[in-house]
């Protein structure tokens, strides 16, 4: 299978860099909803160049459009798919549902890209989107080989994978640590990076949550999929260059030149890794230094007053960028090098294998013997990865439009794009009537600066009459300047607004059927049960199993495992189900099952949820990490039944990473809890199961709030942490009276809109 080589671009030169050095497309952000909103990002104009310029080298470009887009935001939306209309994108990634059914509705000639936002992480959830009108679906970083084979083996949809770059330690669309504690949503393109901050963990702080770089190498020749992802849209066109010149020698058959690695790792780099690729690796964190390192060339061996002496493994000179562990230090201690002496000789350059003696600009404390030494920067380097690019508008990629042009005996009128210009004057009988044609046609030919070019010219001249060349182009020019291209069309109310509840109803979700006991189940419209593979049907049967829902699990790795449990739930005649993402369309049958959506299937807009509605779902969750402003408005015009969390220990990070110390082996991946601090906060992490879920200490409550909202159901959740029948009894009976339990976190309930 050939294998397409994906590289990014944060900005232009990025994206050149990327096409000369073999990327076989490139994906790249607007300046609005893009997952990278602090990257450079494109404008129409060097989007428009950009895609003429790739297009002919017969390369591709895709648009991130995956970020979640609030109501109020829908008709920005439609101008930046009009931009990728006219630019001739070759597609657009996507993460939130309603942004697909735009594009599929109003814009069918742009594939639609499923963004790893969407956490697709087993064969069913690829199936699911393939379903949904997805052409490619961007899997999940944490999946092994082998289950990327299943997917590769068992649906027909095209393949991508991420083979380089930062790793996030949450899976990518379901971290909400940054949003709820933060303000700043990592679904919003604007993450915080809370992973990379100390955690105090048992008395010691460490970066519990900072991943090492992927870097799968020569593995990717392993990869049963069509295409091969670089990350970086926030990397220079330096570091693109260096990462897709390494991976086109691989993908060619010279293999991965060590040359060409440690050049990338003096650019950028954290340590690297392969995540998950070969089957769970606890190996994967940098739990003491965050942020670019560089490439390791030896070891303390001696400090002096102001230097140090290490055997090299890798030339360095001066001015030269070096970096130092240093005990204690958050990031490495880094300075460019002024002074190196070889022996007694001061030298501009040392070679590999060579002791050398490296001054520093100043004393450092805590540097001991053993520190590694980095070379985090090299002149030779950075002057190793030049590249070409096009004049400016040469791949200028102009919209064809129609010119209709009328000539009276005293005026000429030009129409075009709905647009009017006219000329007035005495126009006399032409001499010959095919000159005057093909002048008008000469001059409406010459769109000069402008963005369009002429496709079909009609000209009206029953009475031949003669025009002069000077108003023919005066004409023009003001019939150009009033054309603005643009294909935005208005959004129309996709489905009739439903009639809200006058009273909203109740339900409690738990994944322990023991602390409802204390209820008054006559209060309580619905029991939602989220279930895993160690479910004890027998407790669920004890509810009232017309009030039962059933959840499924957001993240379930082995849907096989859990497929017992659902089918005898199934046979038992249990239809209400809920799914907290795409995966569960695929596993539950498709008639006779009332399907809702939990608040990880985002709903942000009003387009979200007419989606949902269209592919089955009787019921959507409003998001936990939305704005009250915007759950407000989509509450009103909600063409479904609508939810509102009111009560939940909201999973910050859910993770494939494991936080705990001992070894796979050692492990009886029973639950366990430990806690952390960062700020003077305490965070609680659950691992169990080789799946880390980290909660703030208190819990998110939203019944306050929740009494300006018009939505049909209220909800509290109790699942994960361990409550009392007590607890959950009082807690329900505060929350009914519009009260939020003390201590409890609002998330950006509370806070401005803009802080979103």
């Amino acid at each position: 299978m050939k294998k397409e080589l994906l590289a990014p671009a944060g900005d232009l030169e990025a994206g050149y860099a990327a096409l000369y050095y073999g990327a076989d497309a490139v994906y790249l952000g607007l300046k609005q909803f893009s997952a990278r909103a602090n990257a450079q990002n494109f404008d129409e104009a060097e989007l428009n160049e950009f895609v003429g310029y790739a297009h002919a080298l017969k390369r591709k470009v895709f648009v991130t459009i995956n970020t979640v887009v609030q109501q109020g935001e829908l008709d920005d939306l439609v101008k930046n798919l009009d931009v990728c209309c006219r630019a001739n994108v070759d597609a657009v990634i996507v993460q939130d549902l309603g942004v697909a059914r735009v594009v599929k509705k109003y814009y069918p000639k742009l594939e639609l890209h499923a963004s790893t936002q969407m956490a697709v992480h087993n064969k069913e959830g690829a199936e699911a989107l393939k379903n949904l009108g997805f052409t490619r679906v961007v899997l999940a970083r944490e999946m092994t080989l082998p289950e990327i084979k299943e997917i590769a083996d068992n649906v027909d949809v095209e393949l991508e994978v991420f083979v380089h770059g930062a790793l996030c330690y949450c899976y990518s669309g379901i971290c909400q640590f940054s949003s709820i504690m933060g303000g700043r949503s990592a679904n919003r393109g604007k993450c915080q990076y809370p992973c990379r901050a100390w955690f105090d963990k048992e008395g010691k702080q460490e970066h519990c949550f900072s991943m090492k770089d992927l870097a799968l190498g020569e593995d990717v020749l392993k990869l049963p999929v069509y295409s091969l992802k670089i990350e970086g849209r926030k990397k220079n066109a330096l570091y693109v260059a260096a990462v897709v010149d390494y991976y086109r020698n691989i993908l060619d058959g010279k293999g991965a030149v060590e040359q060409k690695a440690q050049n990338i790792k003096q650019i950028f780099s954290r340590p690297w890794c392969t995540f998950h690729l070969q089957g769970k690796n606890k190996n994967v964190t940098d739990t003491k230094f965050v942020g670019h390192r560089g490439l390791p060339i030896g070891k303390i061996e001696e400090i002096k007053n102001n230097s140090i002496v290490i055997t090299i493994s890798h030339k360095i000179a001066k001015h030269d960028g070096i970096q130092i562990d240093v005990d204690g230090k958050e990031k490495p201690y880094g300075f460019s090098v002024q002074k190196i002496k070889v022996g007694l000789r001061q030298k501009l350059m040392a070679e590999p294998g060579e002791k050398v003696e490296i001054f520093l600009p100043q004393k450092v404390e805590g540097l001991k013997k053993g520190n590694t030494v980095y070379l985090a920067s090299a002149s030779e380097v950075k002057g190793g990865y030049n590249y070409t690019k096009p004049k400016p508008r040469e791949y200028l990629q102009r919209l064809k439009i129609n010119v209709k042009v009328t000539v009276k005996p005293n005026k000429a009128e030009a129409f075009s794009c709905g647009q009017k210009a006219e000329v007035t004057g005495k126009f006399d009988k032409a001499l010959d009537i095919n000159k005057t044609e093909e002048a008008i046609r000469k001059a409406f030919s010459k769109t000069g600066e402008t963005n369009f070019e002429l496709a079909e010219l009609t000209v009206e001249n029953p009475e031949k009459r003669f025009v002069p060349v000077s108003l023919l182009n005066d004409l023009r020019r003001r019939l150009y300047e009033q054309i603005v291209p643009t294909e935005h069309k208005t959004i129309i109310d996709t489905t009739e607004i439903r009639r809200y509840a006058a009273e909203p109803k109740w339900c409690v979700k738990t994944d322990n059927e023991a602390c409802l006991t204390m209820l008054d189940k006559e209060k309580i419209a619905e029991f939602t049960i989220l279930i895993d593979e160690d479910s004890r049907i027998e407790d669920i049967i004890k509810l009232p199993k017309d009030k039962v829902r059933i959840a499924l699990p957001a993240i379930c790795r082995k849907v096989k495992n859990l497929e017992p449990v659902i089918s005898k739930l199934l046979r038992l005649g249990y239809r209400k189900w809920e799914i907290a993402n795409y995966w569960g369309f695929d596993v539950l049958p498709h008639d006779g099952i009332d399907i809702s959506f939990d608040n990880l299937i985002y709903m942000f807009n009003t387009q979200a949820m007419a989606a949902a509605k269209e592919i089955g779902a009787s019921r959507v969750t409003l998001a936990v990490e939305d704005t009250l402003s915007n759950i407000k408005n989509l509450a009103m015009e909600a063409p479904l039944e609508v939810a509102m969390v009111v009560y939940q220990d909201v999973p910050l990070f859910t993770s494939a990473v494991c936080i705990r110390e001992n070894s796979c082996k050692e492990c009886d991946h029973k639950a366990m809890w430990m806690e952390l601090v960062k700020d003077n906060i305490t965070y609680q992490a659950l691992s169990k199961n080789c799946e880390t879920k980290v909660f703030a200490e208190n819990a998110f409550a939203a019944a306050k709030q929740a009494a300006e909202v018009k939505v049909d159901w209220l909800r509290a959740d109790f699942c994960y942490k361990k409550y009392t029948p007590t607890q959950v009894k009082n807690i329900v009976e505060q929350l009914m009276k519009s009260e939020n339990p003390a201590n409890c976190i609002s998330g950006n309930l509370a806070r401005k809109n803009e802080m979103f």
